[in-house]
């Protein structure tokens, strides 16, 4: 019997994708892909509009990924 990863890309059920793993963004890429500036990235997180940062040291601050994600499509779907 052979022992399947965590990051294999092999469905563990028929007919179901495997999960991505999950990726870490840094301000500058979160910059990026949201189109705004640092500013304005914290003034939302601040209001409660914009995905909570995570602290991995006192000058070392990381977005999960899937969360972005999620905000961009929330954004995409929102009326005008």
């Amino acid at each position: 019997m052979t022992a399947v990863s965590s990051n294999d890309a092999v469905s563990l059920h028929a007919g179901e994708p495997a999960p991505l793993p999950t990726r870490l963004l840094r301000l500058p890429d979160v910059m990026a892909r949201v189109g705004m500036k640092r500013s304005a990235i914290y003034q939302r997180m601040s209001e409660g509009r914009f995905p909570k940062s995570r602290s991995l040291g006192p000058k070392c601050a990381v977005w999960v990924e899937a969360e972005i994600d999620d905000w961009i499509a929330a954004v995409a779907r929102s009326p005008d």
